[in-house]
């Protein structure tokens, strides 16, 4: 059975993770699961995961985590330990930290799992500097006039049209290895994008991290 949080779940991954960043955002939140070795991470920050969810091949020790915390091996290797959790759990919003920065391949490895399961749920990717919704479908957000706003394909989506960005996305189709929409800039407080009828892949809103409020 899945675990099942009723408000914003963080998944923490192997990567980059400021701890101060990490222990605000646990301050709202109502659960927290180490990917593998995202558990050394959360008890590094000085917090106490609810979960370790992985195949365990790169946390330090099992022992040290304690009894409240439930620990989760999962053999399989077709999936990350990240795509682990996200399956294992259940949540309204599921924030991702230590899924970027460090190795690319695990960078990649995270965008995947968003790309499979942003049709069905909510999940925010955030590091440093930036925060990155899968998005499916059409989406409005308030992000002040002249944000970074970057709009990415995770397979192939048609758009319809766009209120408030620099440049439109009127009719514009984005994929891998052709269009996308990096570096664009809101005209407007408020930002709308709307995906053509039809069946569209998942895409990501790509914003400074500061805008996270406006899109959790």
């Amino acid at each position: 059975m899945p675990l099942v949080f009723d408000g914003t779940l963080i998944v923490v991954g192997g990567g980059t993770v400021e701890p101060e960043l990490l222990r605000t955002l646990a301050q709202g939140a109502a659960g927290i699961i180490g990917a593998d070795s995202g558990g050394d991470t959360i008890l590094k920050a000085g917090l106490v995961p609810d979960a370790v969810i992985g195949d365990m091949d790169s946390v330090d020790d099992l022992s040290g985590f304690p009894d409240t915390t439930r620990v989760i091996r999962i053999a399989e290797q077709d999936s990350t330990d990240f795509g682990k959790c996200l399956y294992s759990s259940r949540a309204p919003l599921t924030l991702g930290l230590g899924m970027t920065g460090g190795r690319f391949d695990h960078t990649l490895a995270a965008l995947n799992a968003v790309a499979k399961m942003a049709h069905e749920r909510k999940i925010i990717l955030v590091d440093e500097h930036d925060l990155a919704l899968g998005v499916s479908g059409s989406i409005s957000v308030e992000v002040g006039k002249g944000s970074r706003v970057s709009v990415y394909p995770l397979g192939r989506t048609a758009f319809a049209g766009s209120e408030g960005l620099l440049y439109p996305l009127d009719g514009l189709v984005m994929e891998q290895g052709g269009r996308i929409g990096t570096s664009n800039e809101a005209t407007a407080d408020v930002v709308s994008i709307t995906v053509a009828e039809g069946e569209q892949s998942p895409w990501l809103l790509i914003l400074d991290r500061t805008l996270l409020p406006a899109v959790g």
